[in-house]
């Protein structure tokens, strides 16, 4: 199912229609699949509803389990809960949960606060998940109370769960039409031909770069290492400066699709101007059954110890990423730097300039993030992100603003592709990028600000209170103002994101076109998740992030996004260091489970190559596996005094061995 570039569907339709068909197909090519079944098994007298039952049974192949939820709502949220990655869940249907919930023997209950956690099951489930529901809201509204609260309650699951999916389908005469995404791509489906700003007609072709060398940035040459620091210094990173962000050109081609640019990986919505980002895109999945295997066959090698411990999760991602269940490290690995600063409240305590000063101390190769760069043998390339306005007093971006930095960042993961990184790290320095990072997840989570701000340090490393509670103000003052705007993914961004988010969004999307991981360290990359998943579901799941840093903001965003922080380093360097100090760590999992071989005791090699020993003797009772040259064995001397045969009147001195 993720290959087809969702994980998680709610599959709606009237009675009679082929939902549980159509969901039942779905799942079919599955090795197992887990039926959780929620229908409460009726009355003993109902003969009919027995034969529908038993008809919904003898669909299910011998290789299915069913579990019965019938007796607890709540079991069905556990039971999603606890689903692991390798699992395949099909929930047959809601329509019967929301009849248990209402059910007089399980109130008084919140059924509101049912609701939302299953939604937030759904939305944090690992497993593949398809749930069917009847939609009943196309009817009239029933003129019994209890009829009218089993539609109220449906028609409010129907829409936590379709908001908590990646995909909703609606399934009519046994026709099925796809609401979220409105147009998916069909599954397997032939990538059209890329079109890219180098070979879009009436502009010069841009060089092709290998694997080892970086992507030019538009038609602006990179923008190399100053002379004065030694152009060939192994201690300096590659650095890449990429030209200001480009303004969508006008189409030189009447064709559909001969525009700015195009993601060749995939099959997206295109117009004259180029390449449509919108909500419910339809992007690639990680491979569901590639880490899994990684991680079972981690069992298998000769280690020691008990393994890899909690880096078993990066063999896992590397392995689903990557498409093979024996991933390898990553050898080419960029560092996008975004620079942007945000006016107004939300740089408060901040020293003016000091971002730029930071980006221009990356260029040239200094710096914690440069050196770290350097020493991960990964390029660095510096963008500069549009400034963003006080978000307290309106929006932070136009709408025009927004739609350029999201292309524009998917633009640096396409370049980025076609230079062959393997892995993206992405960093960010800029005024006021946590506030604005805090507004989002106020936005996109219901956190509440001072919660997920956190302190404000000065340059003497002393904490500035002020500062933090004017931060405070102006993200409190900013929601305020919003608070009956619209909280759609590009609405969050111009309202509150900037330009570093925006843009920061636009490359984990065009990294999700191109399949290329990601490296999360900080507010401004989580941030930008938490914005993709109303445009592109499936971007969180190929994002990594190593450490949370500390931050509460951070911390919160992990918990949405399902991402597990590896390690708990709490380094304070900038964001995109922790992510580039830990990639040693990463590496080194990568490698060890690339290069280990199996245990002897499964039929790997022994020291001399061969297999494991099994013991034996030849005909001259001889071990077979001893050579003649071999000595035998023979019992040394006791060094220190132990039990010995003397004669009956030779004493034994004590401390001396006996003769």
């Amino acid at each position: 199912m993720s290959v087809d570039g969702w994980h998680t569907l709610l599959v709606l339709g009237g009675i009679r229609s082929g939902k549980s068909e159509f969901a039942e197909s779905l799942v079919a090519d599955a090795p197992t699949v887990r039926y959780v079944a929620t229908a409460p098994a009726g009355d003993p007298e109902d003969t009919e509803w027995a034969i529908r039952l038993a008809a919904h049974r003898a669909r299910r192949p011998g290789s299915w389990s069913t579990e019965e939820t019938a007796a607890d709502p709540g079991r069905l949220v556990e039971v999603i809960a606890a689903a692991g990655p390798n699992e395949t869940l099909l929930v047959d249907d809601l329509g019967g949960w929301v009849t248990v919930l209402l059910d007089p023997a399980h109130q008084p209950a919140d059924d509101t606060a049912t609701i939302a956690e299953l939604a937030a099951a759904v939305r944090s489930s690992t497993a593949r998940l398809v749930l069917v529901s009847p939609e009943v809201g196309l009817s009239l509204v029933p003129t019994t109370p209890l009829g009218r609260a089993f539609t109220d309650a449906l028609g409010a699951t129907n829409r936590a769960v379709a908001d908590a999916c990646d995909a909703v389908a609606l399934v009519v005469a046994g026709q099925t039409a796809w609401l979220k995404p409105a147009t998916p791509a069909p599954a397997h489906a032939v990538p059209p031909a890329a079109t890219s700003p180098e070979t879009v007609p009436g502009r010069a072709a841009a060089p092709r770069t290998t694997h080892n060398q970086a992507a030019p940035t538009h038609t602006a040459p990179a923008q190399a290492v100053p002379a004065d620091l030694g152009a060939g210094d192994v201690t300096l990173p590659e650095v890449l400066t990429p030209a200001a962000a480009p303004v969508p050109a006008p189409a030189t081609s009447s064709e559909p699709g001969a525009g700015d640019w195009a993601a060749p990986t995939m099959a997206l919505p295109m117009i004259a101007t180029g390449l449509v980002i919108q909500p419910g895109m339809e992007l690639p999945m990680p491979d569901d059954y590639t880490g899994p295997q990684a991680v079972d066959r981690l069992a298998t090698l000769d280690v020691p110890g008990a393994g890899l411990g909690v880096l078993e999760q990066v063999v896992g991602f590397a392995a689903a990423t990557q498409g093979t269940s024996t991933p390898r490290p990553w050898d080419s690995v960029r560092v996008l730097l975004i620079q942007g600063d945000h006016a107004g409240g939300a740089s408060a305590g901040a020293t003016p300039g000091e971002s730029a000063r930071r980006a221009r101390q990356a260029r040239v190769g200094r710096g914690a993030l440069a050196r770290l760069a350097a020493e991960n043998r990964a390029g660095l390339q510096i963008v500069e992100a549009p400034a963003s306005a006080p978000m307290e007093d309106g929006p932070a971006l136009s709408a025009d603003e927004v739609e350029a930095a999201l292309r524009y960042g998917w633009r640096l993961a396409e370049q980025a592709a076609d230079a062959g990184v393997q892995l993206l790290v992405l960093a960010a320095c800029g005024a006021g990028a946590e506030a604005a990072a805090a507004a989002v997840l106020a936005a996109t989570a219901g956190a509440e600000p001072p919660t997920v701000l956190g302190r404000v340090v000065t340059e003497q490393g002393e904490i500035d209170d002020t500062a933090w509670m004017v931060r405070c103000a102006a993200v409190r003052d900013a929601l305020h103002r919003t608070r009956r705007s619209a909280r759609e993914a590009k609405d969050v961004l111009a309202e509150l994101g900037g330009g570093d988010i925006a843009l920061a969004t636009g490359v984990l999307l065009g990294a999700t076109a191109r399949k290329v991981p990601v490296l999360l360290d900080g507010p401004v990359g989580t941030a930008a998740a938490m914005v993709s998943r109303d445009l592109a579901g499936q971007a969180r799941h190929w994002c990594l992030l190593p450490d949370h840093g500390g931050r509460p903001g951070v911390r919160l965003a992990a918990d949405v996004l399902g991402l597990t922080p590896l390690v708990d380093l709490r380094l304070d360097l900038g964001e995109g260091a922790t992510a580039l100090a830990a990639l040693p760590l990463l590496r080194s999992a990568l490698t060890l489970a690339a290069t280990l071989p199996v245990h002897p005791s499964l039929g790997g090699p022994d020291d001399e190559g061969g297999t494991e020993d099994q013991g034996g003797t030849d005909d001259d009772g001889r071990d077979a596996d001893r050579t003649d040259d071999e000595p035998d064995f023979t019992e040394p001397e006791p060094a220190g005094p132990g039990p010995t045969t003397v004669g009956a009147d030779e004493p034994v001195h004590p401390g001396r061995r006996a003769d």
